[in-house]
């Protein structure tokens, strides 16, 4: 392996002097290159928009996103992954997260975890992956072992494979096994090497699109507002009556005693609010909808028309 050819790897001219220039040149010179991120993402939303579509499919069909990745790519995972379940309400096995070295690598890193591909093999097989299922590569350099073997299993069981690599070079490795390859590199690192700068930053804004895509695609989003959010604590329950309360303009008696009536369950109750329905054919067409309030409302009106 050799790491001077990888684009990560690669040493930045402006920033040869950051440990002699002032704290507040030092962060200049640091922000100057995050500020070359978002660009570089968007360079490749159409690639990212056909991800997102071929993962929702399989996603709204019953199908699970499982992240897989080392290092920092795979923290990166995992914080993706432990936020979909309060925000839209999925249940946490449906976005699974692996991590070269398991769950204890995510606080403490296991370096040398990654260097084997058949570990990842292991843990696909550990959660039972399948063909319905999406892989979701995570890979700063493109070339990470663990995540090959992982995208290899896939590919062997006919899954979609999706890889976010800071290599555009679609002949890298994981990049080479995905389906719907999405390799952005932003440039060389203020660091030399350090990828949970710049690298991090691209993974983290391309796994927020991805899930926020498949959510809002899965209905889990009504307008731009989270219909679907777990209520697990009062700060959240107020947030919920007001969402309610701002998509069917209800006042806030009636929504307290639908809240009581469904079990705080907030599509049923902005359901009903919208259309009048009694309960329990709200529940039938929201649940032939797999909840989607808008999907619902439209085969509602269809019904009627």
């Amino acid at each position: 392996m050799d790491l001077k050819k990888l684009p990560t790897e690669q040493r930045n001219p402006d920033t040869v002097s950051i440990d002699e220039v002032s704290t507040l040149e030092m962060l200049q010179m640091i922000n100057n290159e995050d500020k070359k991120v978002a660009l570089c993402v968007e360079a490749h939303l159409p690639q990212i928009a056909a991800a997102i579509d071929a993962i929702a499919e399989k996603f709204i069909a019953g199908g699970r996103i499982v992240y897989c990745g080392a290092g920092t790519s795979g923290r990166m995972g995992f914080m993706d992954s432990a936020e979909c379940p309060p925000t839209y309400g999925v249940p946490k096995d449906r976005v699974v997260s692996l991590m070269a070295g398991g769950k204890d690598a995510v606080s403490q890193a296991k370096e040398d975890a990654e260097d084997h591909p058949e570990y990842g093999v292991e843990d696909m097989k550990g959660i039972s992956f399948t063909k319905d299922d999406v892989l979701v590569g995570l890979a700063a350099s493109g070339r990470t072992p663990y995540v090959i073997g992982a995208m290899e299993y896939a590919k062997s069981l006919g899954a979609v494979t999706v890889s976010v690599t800071c290599n555009e070079d679609l002949d890298s490795p994981v990049n080479r096994l995905a389906d719907y390859p999405i390799g952005i590199y932003a440039g060389p690192e203020s660091i030399t090497g350090s990828t949970r700068m710049k690298a991090g930053t691209v993974q983290k804004l391309v796994l927020n699109m991805l899930s926020t895509g498949v959510m809002v695609k899965s209905g889990k989003v009504y307008s731009n507002l989270m219909v679907n959010l777990r209520l697990s604590n009062e700060k959240l329950v107020e947030r919920a009556k007001g969402i309610v309360a701002q998509i069917t303009g209800a006042q806030h008696q009636e929504i307290e005693a639908l809240f009581a009536q469904t079990g705080r369950n907030v599509p049923l109750t902005i359901f009903m609010l919208l259309t009048g329905c009694p309960q329990d054919e709200a529940e039938s067409l929201l649940d032939r909808e797999h909840g989607h309030i808008k999907n619902a409302l439209a085969a509602w009106k269809a019904d009627r028309a």
